[in-house]
C-alpha cells in the first residue's frame, strides 16, 4: 500500500511540472529568462510533442522598410511632383500640406530641377536623412540648398515627420523667404564703335543699357534680411560690346513688318565676334532655342560627302521621290524628277531625295554625325550657341537627319556659325567678347577642298537656287531651309554670308525659306 501512495505521488509531481512548462510556453507575451549559473541543467528537458509551440518565424524587414528607402521614396515623388504620394508617405500631414508647396514655389517664383539623399542618423523608432537640392529661381538662376527630413516608425512603418523646414531651413520656427525687387536703372551698354544701340534695336535680352530702367533682384530670409541669392552684378556704364550699331540697326529694320516671331543674328567671319542680334522669338532663343535646321543642314552634310569621296561635279540622282531599301520615302517640295545632276546642283535644288539618298549609300557609318560634331559645333560644349545631333538607330533616321530632321536640332547663332565655317575655312564659337573666354571650343579647320566645294554649292543656290528671286546682292553666297514641325507650320530659314559677315535668319512658323527667310536677309544685306 505504502508503495502505491509513492506511485501516485510521483505521477502527481510530474504532471505538475509537465502542466507548469506548458503553461510558461503557452503564456501570450511571455519573457523566458536566461538561467542563473547555479540552476544551469545538466541535460535538455523533454517535451512531449503534442504540447510544443512552434514559434512565429521571425519578420525580416524588406528593403523598402527602412527609412533610407522611405525617405528615397519622399524625394522621388517630391522631385516628380506627386505632392499627393508626398502626402501619403507623411505622418500627420498638414490640411494644407499640397498648397504649402505650391504656394512656396509660386512666392518665389521658384521650380525643383533636383534631389539627392545624403546621409542618414537613425535610432531606434526615429531617423534624419541630409539631403541636398537645386531650384531655378526665375531671373535668378540656380538656388542650391540643404534640409534634413525626420522620420519616424508609425504601425510599423517608417512616415517622414513634415514640417515646413523641410522645404527650407529657413522656414523654421515661422521664418519666411521672400523675393524683393528693386528698380534701378540701367548701366549704359554701347555698340563697338562706343554709340548707343540703335532705336528698337531687339537685343535687350542681350544687353543692358538698352531701356531705361531694370530690376534687381534678390531671395532674402525676411528675418534675418541674410541675401541667399541676388541678381548677377551690373556691368559698368559705357561698356562697349562686339555689336555693330549699322549691322544692328539693319537687322533689326529687317525684321520690321514680319508677322511671325523671327531672329537674325551676324557674326564676323574671321573673329566669330557677334556683329548683331535681333531677337523677336523670346528670352535668348536666338542663341539658345533649339530648332530643326530643315535643308540648311545640308551644308554639314554635303561636307561629310565631300570628305568621303564626292565632288561638286559628281553626278548624282535628284527624283521627285526616293525610298531608302526596307524604309521610309522622301520627296522633294517642287515634286519634278530633275533626272541626274550635279551635287552642286541637287544643293542648289535643295533636292531631299538626293542628300537622303547620298547619306544612306555613304554615311551610314556614323560620319554624319561626326562631321557635325567633330567640325561644325554639333555637341554639348560650353559656349554662346546651342546645337545638337545624335547617333542614328537606323537608316530611316540617318536619312531624316541628312536633310535637317529628326535628331538634329539648332539654334540660329549655331547656323551662322555653320556658314562661318563655310566662308573662312575654319569652325569656331562665337563670342561677344573682344577674347573666346577661357572655357571656349577651340577653332577646327575644314579641309581646302572641302571649304572651297561648300563655296561653290551655296553660291549657285543664290545664283540660280532655291535663292535665285529673294533679291540677294552680288556676292552673296547661303542655303535656304524649310523644317517641318508637328505642331505648327514649317519654320523658315537662311543661312550665308558676304564680305566680312556671316548671318542666319530665322523665320519660326514661317513657311518656305527661299520665299520668306531669303527675302528677310536680302533686306539686312541691302540696308548695310
Amino acid at each position: 500500500m505504502r508503495d502505491r501512495r509513492l506511485l501516485v505521488l510521483a505521477a502527481s509531481a510530474v504532471a505538475i511540472v509537465a502542466f507548469g512548462v506548458y503553461g510558461v510556453m503557452a503564456a501570450p507575451g511571455a519573457v523566458v529568462a536566461s538561467p542563473s549559473p547555479r540552476s544551469t541543467p545538466t541535460e535538455e528537458p523533454r517535451s512531449d510533442p503534442k504540447l510544443t509551440l512552434s514559434d512565429p518565424a521571425p519578420v525580416t524587414p524588406t528593403p523598402q522598410d527602412g527609412p533610407a528607402q522611405a525617405g528615397a521614396r519622399y524625394l522621388t515623388a517630391w522631385q516628380a511632383g506627386d505632392l499627393a504620394a508626398m502626402a501619403d508617405l507623411v505622418t500627420d500631414p498638414p490640411a494644407d500640406f499640397a498648397d504649402r508647396h505650391r504656394r512656396f514655389d509660386a512666392d518665389l517664383r521658384a521650380s525643383l530641377s533636383s534631389l539627392a539623399p545624403g546621409e542618414l542618423h537613425r535610432e531606434s523608432e526615429s531617423a534624419e536623412l541630409s539631403f541636398t537640392g537645386v531650384r531655378e529661381v526665375a531671373g535668378l538662376g540656380r538656388w542650391p540648398f540643404t534640409s534634413v527630413l525626420r522620420l519616424v516608425m508609425r504601425a510599423d512603418t517608417w512616415k517622414v515627420l513634415w514640417s515646413p523646414e523641410t522645404m527650407h531651413p529657413a522656414l523654421k520656427d515661422g521664418g519666411r523667404l521672400v523675393l524683393k525687387e528693386t528698380e534701378v536703372r540701367r548701366p549704359a551698354t554701347l555698340t563697338r564703335e562706343g554709340v548707343p544701340f540703335p532705336r528698337d534695336s531687339r537685343a535687350g535680352d542681350y544687353f543692358t543699357g538698352l531701356g531705361d530702367t531694370v530690376l534687381d533682384v534678390k531671395l532674402e530670409e525676411e528675418s534675418s534680411g541674410r541675401v541667399l541669392l541676388a541678381s548677377p552684378p551690373r556691368p559698368p556704364s559705357g561698356r562697349k560690346t562686339t555689336i555693330s550699331q549699322p549691322v544692328q540697326a539693319a537687322a533689326a529694320r529687317a525684321l520690321d513688318g514680319v508677322e511671325q516671331p523671327a531672329a537674325i543674328v551676324a557674326v564676323d567671319i574671321k573673329t566669330g565676334q557677334v556683329r548683331a542680334v535681333a531677337d523677336g522669338l523670346g528670352v535668348r532663343e536666338a542663341f539658345n532655342g533649339l530648332y530643326p535646321p530643315g535643308s540648311t543642314f545640308k551644308v554639314v552634310t554635303a561636307a561629310a560627302l565631300l570628305r568621303n569621296g564626292m565632288t561638286p561635279e559628281s553626278q548624282v540622282a535628284c527624283p521627285a521621290g526616293y525610298t531608302i531599301p526596307n524604309g521610309r520615302s522622301f520627296t522633294d517640295s517642287d515634286g519634278v524628277d530633275h533626272g541626274t545632276v550635279s551635287l552642286t546642283t541637287a544643293f542648289a535644288l535643295s533636292c531631299n531625295t538626293t542628300f537622303a539618298q547620298q547619306a544612306y549609300e555613304r554615311l551610314r557609318d556614323d560620319r554624319l554625325r561626326a562631321e557635325a560634331a567633330d567640325r561644325f559645333g554639333f555637341r554639348e560644349k560650353p559656349g554662346l550657341s546651342y546645337c545638337r545631333i545624335q547617333s542614328y538607330e537606323g537608316p530611316d533616321q540617318l536619312g531624316s537627319d541628312a536633310i535637317g530632321q529628326n535628331s538634329v536640332q539648332a539654334s540660329p547663332l549655331c547656323m551662322a556659325e555653320v556658314a562661318a565655317a563655310v566662308a573662312s575655312g575654319v569652325w569656331r564659337p562665337a563670342i561677344t567678347t573682344a577674347e573666346p573666354p577661357a572655357d571656349s571650343p577651340q577653332p577646327v579647320p575644314l579641309d581646302d577642298e572641302v571649304a572651297s566645294g561648300l563655296r561653290t554649292m551655296m553660291g549657285a543656290v543664290v545664283s540660280r537656287g532655291t535663292a535665285a528671286g529673294a533679291g540677294l546682292p552680288p556676292g552673296t553666297a547661303g542655303k535656304t531651309g524649310t523644317a517641318e514641325v508637328e505642331n505648327g507650320g514649317d519654320h523658315a530659314w537662311f543661312i550665308g554670308y558676304r564680305g566680312s559677315l556671316a548671318f542666319a535668319v530665322f523665320v519660326r512658323h514661317g513657311g518656305a525659306g527661299g520665299t520668306i527667310a531669303a527675302p528677310i536677309a536680302a533686306r539686312f544685306l541691302n540696308a548695310l
